[in-house]
């Protein structure tokens, strides 16, 4: 099993999103907490994908054709560290 640990500006983020990308999200961790990263790309819906330039080493999901989930696996650990719940703006600040 695995876990996830939520980044306190992820939390934010989530707070003001739509009922229905919060399903998704639920369904996300849910996935995530089973399988983990592998389990993601059995399901072609997620798009699950290394990200690259300044995320280097950060993989994101989709929640729907806006909405991205930024993690990191830790250290090839059991867990997940959510950073970022965003309308697909990969820009770092």
């Amino acid at each position: 099993m695995w876990a996830i640990y939520e980044h306190k500006t992820a939390i934010k983020q989530l707070n003001s999103l739509p009922t229905d990308i919060l399903k998704r999200y639920e369904k996300w961790k849910d996935i995530i907490v089973i399988s983990g990263p592998a389990g993601l790309k059995q399901i072609k819906g997620f798009n699950d994908e290394p990200l690259q330039g300044r995320w280097k080493g950060y993989r994101s999901s989709r929640l729907n054709i806006q909405y991205r989930i930024i993690y990191k696996i830790g250290n090839e650990e059991l867990y997940v560290k959510v950073v970022k719940v965003t309308a697909h703006d990969y820009r770092r600040r």
